[in-house]
């Protein structure tokens, strides 16, 4: 999932404030006990969302995909002090696992744990969100944009995860995934409501601001 060298990744993460002690024990309990633990997004990933929380400060954020909470707690941290986090997951299985790290980083009552089909469960939420940010199934990254897009302020920022997909968007035959991604980027790039920049951290962030 790493587009630069293990040296270049070791550099930058060196030259990034440091990890805060309750997220890298979760990414280390994470790569003890869970499968596909490089789903999680890391230090330099997960202070990158941290900063945009925090230059944000948004009251309502919308997370589509928890996996074990890492990106979560970067995204709440950066909150107003009103603000609520939702977070949806098809896989419940971990929920004890990201619960007891909310509740260590001491935002458990800021954040709302929702499972099952984020497609069924989104119109269903009344809120409208200041930041959304989407790292689920790749197949449906387009429909939850069009999902959220109506919940989203005005000036509110939808961030994407993987949109580089392993640097395999530019291959010539794309698998389903890698064509999923690349259409997702090419309906971003298109869609005069917003302004986008798609980034190289990591598997690549596709950041777009709705006008």
């Amino acid at each position: 999932m790493n587009l630069l060298s293990k040296a270049l990744d070791n550099y930058i993460a060196s030259h990034s404030s440091e990890e805060d002690a309750i997220l890298k024990a979760l990414d280390r309990e994470t790569h003890l006990k869970v499968l596909m633990p490089q789903m999680l997004s890391g230090h330099v990933q997960g202070s990158f969302l941290s900063l945009l929380s925090t230059l944000a400060q948004p009251k309502r954020i919308l997370e589509i995909g928890t996996f074990t909470g890492y990106a979560t707690i970067c995204l709440a941290k950066g909150m107003s002090k009103d603000g609520l986090l939702y977070t949806i997951d098809i896989n419940q299985e971990l929920e004890t696992l990201s619960n007891k790290y909310f509740e260590k980083a001491g935002l458990r009552d800021k954040i709302i744990s929702l499972y099952g089909n984020a497609m069924q469960l989104i119109p269903d939420l009344k809120e409208t969100f200041d930041l959304v940010f989407i790292d689920a199934d790749k197949s449906n990254y387009a429909n939850y944009y069009d999902l959220v897009f109506d919940k989203v302020r005005s000036g509110g920022l939808i961030i994407a995860d993987n949109v580089l997909w392993s640097g395999k968007v530019v291959d010539e035959k794309k698998d389903k995934d890698t064509l999923a991604m690349h259409l997702f980027n090419q309906k971003i790039q298109e869609d005069q409501r917003v302004e986008n920049v798609l980034i190289s951290v990591r598997d690549g962030l596709m950041i777009a601001r709705k006008k």
